[in-house]
């Protein structure tokens, strides 16, 4: 046997019955058409548990509909059962930037603890009614929200901890003079200046306090009750199926309100293109001023229905560098966070999991229901095709280090084999004109020989094969 299985802990485990039907066919409450149609596949409609407002229909009855379909999501993603997860001792794992190779019970504890500190956001339960209804919980349609807090929460670790970071009450780890391979490349990124010299106790009650802006109350900044009242200018509300791109808009609005974190933006690229002077100017918008550490966010479509093998090398060569945050993405109608991958398999976090709520006003709240010791896996050629990968750079030095690593796996194949997954440009997007004869491109799909004129896409229409 070449395999090896650590720990396994909390995750939902379907019934036989509803791993055969198909999500979107599960039990649920018929729901109103959502105008701007955007769901964890990139096609979206209200999920069930959705207050709505009929004519005639009292709002008691809304109210109790909303209790009931909010008791029976928490019954049907509140329970879970052990599971295994097999790796395979010969080929390496990555995760999070970090290679992996488990020939040694010590790299297979090392593996287990870095994958435990990573943030879990899953959905949660009786936590106060959110904006303009009376849900109390997030189950049966908060996953990509979930999905995008997990995504930035990574984002903010590396913000503020060491990479070596790892969670003090996480797995234990074996002591010995061994240590897991690294994925040979640019040297191993060091801490943030503001981090270095951070004694193991800062670190710890800096961890604590990165959780909390993560709490399902309406003051934390990347809450839940935030992200679904900054989703409103999108057409959003609670109960609707939000989807990757739109999750991204909802991310950078919420730490540009955040009045705790000021060295820190976000960038959300436009029309699957990241414009390098666009980053340059929000991440230091003053000549003379520090530049900021920014996190870039690219929606993106790798494929029609289903995702297109061809995009298969890019996305593991993304998730091998230790600038990239993963992947916003997951299953049709079913939203996971991808942090790495093994052979032919994404590893993920899953958030399809109802925990209660945790009141982290408290001094010493507890922290295990934050983090997962349990990695899974699934196959490539399940992966919905629409996803927002996120990347981050601490300062310019690491933002130049990012733009040559995209350059180089962006550009690994002829343009007419495949089309890149997203491209770099310099500039500004207002530079590009839609008018510009250079601006329309001819695209050579792989499969055939026909040849198609790209228009530019909108936020949630992408170039594709």
């Amino acid at each position: 046997m070449n395999s090896v299985s650590p720990a396994a802990a909390q995750y939902r485990s379907e019934s036989p019955e509803d791993a055969r039907r198909p999500e979107g066919r599960r039990l649920r409450a018929s729901r109103p058409r959502d105008p701007n149609g955007l769901g964890p596949s990139g096609a979206s409609a209200p999920a069930h548990g959705s207050p709505r407002t009929a004519p005639g229909e009292p709002d008691e009855v809304d109210k109790f509909k909303a209790k009931f379909l909010t008791a029976w999501n928490n019954v049907k993603y509140g329970w879970a059962v052990k599971s295994r997860t097999s790796f395979s001792k010969i080929s390496s794992v990555y995760l999070c930037g970090r290679r992996y190779r488990f020939e040694g019970e010590g790299d297979i504890q090392r593996f287990q603890r870095d994958f435990a500190s990573r943030l879990w956001l899953t959905y949660r339960r009786d936590f106060p009614p959110l904006s303009g209804g009376f849900l109390t919980s997030d189950c049966g349609w908060g996953c990509m929200l979930r999905s995008g807090q997990m995504m930035l929460a990574q984002g903010l670790l590396l913000h503020f901890l060491p990479r070596d970071w790892t969670w003090a009450q996480g797995p234990p780890e074996l002591s010995g003079p061994s240590s897991p391979s690294r994925y040979p490349g640019p040297a191993h990124r060091a801490p943030p200046h503001w981090a270095q010299g951070s004694s193991s106790l800062e670190q710890e009650h800096q961890h604590r306090k990165i959780v909390s802006w993560f709490a399902d109350h309406p003051g934390a900044p990347f809450g839940l009750h935030q992200l679904v009242e900054l989703g409103q200018s999108s057409d959003k509300k609670a109960g609707d199926w939000y989807g990757p791109s739109v999750v991204a808009h909802i991310l950078r609005k919420a730490v540009d309100s955040c009045s705790e974190i000021t060295r820190l933006v976000v960038y959300v690229s436009q029309d699957c293109t990241v414009y390098k002077a666009d980053v340059a100017r929000l991440a230091r918008p003053d000549p003379t001023a520090e530049w900021k550490s920014v996190v870039i966010l690219v929606p993106v479509r790798l494929g029609g229905e289903t995702l297109n093998p061809v995009y298969v090398p890019c996305v593991k060569e993304l998730l091998r560098s230790e600038l990239c945050l993963g992947i916003m993405g997951g299953k049709p109608r079913h939203s996971l966070y991808f942090i790495g991958y093994q052979d032919d398999f994404l590893l993920y976090l899953d958030p399809h999991y109802c925990q209660p709520s945790v009141d982290v006003s408290q001094a010493d709240f507890p922290l295990e229901s934050f983090h997962c010791t349990s990695p899974r896996k699934m196959a490539f050629a399940k992966m919905d095709p629409s996803c927002t990968v996120g990347f981050y750079a601490g300062d310019r030095k690491e933002f130049e280090r990012l733009c040559s690593e995209l350059s180089r796996v962006l550009s690994c194949s002829s343009a007419t084999e495949r089309y890149p997954m997203f491209t770099l440009a310099e500039g500004h997007a207002q530079d590009q004109s839609l008018d510009d004869p250079c601006s329309q491109q001819t695209l050579r799909l792989p499969c055939s020989g026909r040849l198609l004129k790209a228009k530019r896409p909108s936020s949630e229409d992408f170039v594709f094969l």
